[in-house]
């Protein structure tokens, strides 16, 4: 006698009956909807804990990340609730759908566990405009009955007068062997399948022979599985076999409350919106319960679903503030909860390789993003600096590093860290590399190093391998940029390289990397950059001064980070014959006149003296306010500290004819909004100060009396004047 249980991936009223089912039945043997490669893993279900997922992938670790599957299980999944209770009551338990090893072979999509829309159509059926709201009144929110006698019976109906697709006959006829093989070994079968089918499923089967030519010749690849965590987030955005469910969260309370199943949401959902700061009291859980069950009540709902409690927490708890409401249905509805598997679990050693790093470093992976500050100069926080290197330089993105704070030193990095589950397959990929992180991230840097097409591909490889602390793999790098240095000619690229080369060597002591190679190759760089920048900046159109314009910025801070007097004498000494050039561009003119201020090389007298002969009637105007666009970039603290400076730009800006100034705005704008707020307010101040010149007393014959009379009244209200004398007594007694 078989036991068809026919149900709705992911849900908990489902996951109750098939509990209750099980329990009255008592099967010999329990079959599941699922991948047979993971009939050996079922014996670990006991110690995971949900949600997990079944991750299938070609035993070609080298494939994994382009074709690999999961099988997610939550709580309130019937199948793990049918697991777990076969386990409990030592049945076995047999996993009974398509090989995944057939379906990894033929490419073809994962299954999605129906080929219809039955729900949508039972609910139309039902005078439900919605199908969710409809399955959840019928089965997700019933506490007792067997809802499967009626699930098979409507799937029959709908699956009547149907055809399915290649795809679909394969599975079902793959279910229908195991079926018939476990039915001559025990009297009583359990099935755990989807609803949708139930009908392929039920009695009288079709000949055996059908169905084996059915799956006659079907190419398969060897593969591996195991079990990986998953999230909450995950199942409700997850699109493949027993597609996920929009509100997790809300689905795993269904199935846990043992009581009180309104009461206890909401008072979670209010916890959630006291920890953000809201002030959410207990009379606002007792109006908001009230609120959700007289709408269940006025909608004829056995239970206040989510959209009741959705409608009641936006009205009473979040004051119709949709941003609270978000809150509450990303950290409540959906949830993070991360599940966990055991050591024991089967995997490829990089994978444990990291697990184990992450437990001896305490960096125990979570859903929840958060910053973690590393101080450098601690063996314990270098080696988790160097871990998320690492295995950044995999593929895995677990961290993020993030910029400098104010305030911190050199020895501090600062990291946004959150892990998704995709990380298994991942490391499953990264497994080809090598057996640990330090091993498969140097074989990754040295294949990265070799493909590597570009100078400014190769620096930045340099920097990730001093942070990641791979000296393994180092040398492979600096040949290649021996390489690259020695045939790329272009000084933009040679300048690009130098800034990431530069905080190598910078902070290499910092990670007690040796870089005394390194040091040979920037300086053949800077060589090459001093020696073929005068040759660079001629010919230049805008666009091609402004990225050079950049570029010299970048060499000057790595210059200085490095703190070698040579190199930085040798470029301040280019610096200074180029600034002087009659073909420079105006932008770059500036520029390097005000890195030679800030350096020391140029007074300020000159300075000074350079900007006055730029700002003069005979340069036009377009170039000279590049000039001043160059010169100012990064900052406007130096016009603020120097009048003589702000009364050359000031009295430039005011001779520049009308038909030209319109023309000009557009580069001021660009040049004076890149200062801060504060720096802006300070400049017009000291302009407003400035000794301007007057145009002598105004006379009376140069004013329009009858303009003047229009607003006269109101100033003088406004400043408490008395009379003007501009105006005699009979004009202002007519006005008047």
């Amino acid at each position: 006698m078989t036991l068809l249980l026919g149900v709705r991936h992911h849900g908990p009223g489902s996951a109750r009956a098939v509990a209750r089912a099980l329990e009255a039945y008592k099967p010999e043997v329990v079959l599941i909807e699922g991948p047979p490669e993971a009939d050996t893993l079922v014996s670990l279900a006991s110690e995971l804990k949900p949600p997990v997922a079944l991750l299938a992938y070609p035993a070609d670790v080298a494939a994994a990340k382009r074709r690999a599957s999961f099988w997610p299980f939550a709580e309130f999944s019937p199948e793990w609730q049918a697991i777990r209770w076969a386990l409990a009551n030592s049945v076995p338990v047999r996993f009974c759908d398509l090989p995944a090893a057939y379906r990894f072979a033929t490419d073809g999509p994962e299954p999605d566990g129906a080929v219809a829309d039955p729900l949508g159509e039972l609910a139309a059926a039902a005078g439900y405009d919605d199908a969710e709201r409809w399955w959840e009144d019928v089965v997700e929110h019933q506490l007792d009955g067997d809802p499967f006698t009626a699930i098979g019976e409507a799937m029959a109906s709908l699956r009547a007068g149907t055809t399915t697709d290649i795809e679909e006959e394969r599975r079902e006829a793959r279910m229908r062997t195991v079926l018939r093989a476990a039915s001559k070994d025990h009297e009583r079968v359990a099935v755990v399948c989807g609803a949708w089918h139930v009908p392929a499923l039920t009695p009288p089967l079709p000949p055996a022979a059908a169905d084996a030519r059915t799956l006659r010749g079907l190419p398969k690849i060897k593969i591996a599985m195991t079990w990986v965590p998953w999230t909450h987030g995950r199942l409700a955005s997850w699109q493949g076999y027993g597609a996920g469910v929009s509100s997790p969260g809300w689905y795993h309370h269904l199935f846990t409350a043992p009581d009180q199943v309104i009461p206890r949401w909401l008072v979670a959902v209010a916890g959630v919106l006291r920890q953000e700061g809201v002030p959410v009291s207990s009379a606002h859980v007792i109006e908001a319960t009230r609120l959700a069950e007289a709408l269940a009540t006025l909608r004829g709902r056995p239970l206040a679903g989510l959209a009741e409690v959705t409608e009641a927490t936006r009205a009473v708890l979040c004051d119709g503030d949709e941003l609270r409401l978000e809150l509450v249905n990303r950290r409540v509805v959906v949830g993070e909860r991360l599940g966990e598997v055991p050591e024991s679990t089967p995997s490829v050693p990089l994978v444990k390789d990291v697990a184990a790093a992450q437990k001896r470093l305490r960096l125990a992976p979570d859903v929840h993003e958060r910053e973690q500050d590393l101080d450098l100069r601690r063996e314990f926080d270098l080696a988790r600096s160097r871990l998320l290197h690492r295995l950044g330089l995999l593929g895995i993105g677990w961290g993020r590093l993030l910029d400098p704070r104010r305030g911190k030193g050199t020895f501090w990095e600062s990291w946004r860290l959150k892990w998704h589950p995709e990380f298994a397959v991942d490391l499953v990929a990264a497994s080809a590399y090598g057996t640990t992180v330090d091993d498969a991230a140097a074989a990754r840097v040295r294949e990265l190093a070799e493909k590597a097409t570009t100078l400014a591909d190769v620096t930045a490889l340099v920097e990730k391998c001093l942070l990641a602390h791979l000296p393994d793999a180092l040398p492979t790098v600096l040949r290649a940029l021996d390489e690259r240095a020695a045939l790329d000619t272009d000084v933009v690229h040679l300048m690009a390289a130098l800034p990431a080369l530069a905080r190598t060597l910078r902070y290499g002591d910092v990670r007690g990397t040796d870089v005394g190679a390194l040091r040979e190759v920037m300086a053949g760089l800077v060589v090459r950059v001093c020696v073929g920048l005068p040759a660079a900046v001629a010919g230049l159109d805008e666009s091609a001064a402004r990225e050079l314009r950049d570029r010299v910025d970048e060499v000057h801070a790595a210059l200085a980070l490095v703190a070698v007097e040579a190199w930085r004498a040798d470029w301040l000494d280019v610096l200074d014959r180029l600034a002087i050039r009659n073909d420079l561009p105006g932008l770059l003119a500036g520029r390097l006149t005000r890195l030679l201020l800030d350096a020391g090389r140029l007074s300020g007298p000159d300075a000074e003296r350079r900007m006055g002969l730029m700002l003069t009637v005979g340069v036009a105007p377009a170039v000279a306010a590049a000039w001043v666009e160059g010169f100012l970039a990064g900052g406007g603290l130096l016009l603020v500290h120097d009048d003589r400076l702000l009364g050359l730009v000031d009295g430039w800006l005011a001779g520049i004819p009308d038909d030209q100034f319109v023309d000009v705005l557009p580069l001021l704008r660009r040049t004076f909004g890149q200062f801060a707020a504060p720096e802006r307010r300070a400049i017009g101040e000291r302009a407003r100060a400035l000794d301007a010149p007057t145009r002598g007393p105004v006379e009376a014959e140069d004013l329009d009396p009858e303009r003047a009379a229009l607003v006269r009244p109101t100033v003088s209200l406004l400043l408490g004047w008395s009379p003007s004398p501009l105006i005699d007594e009979e004009e202002e007694g007519g006005l008047a």
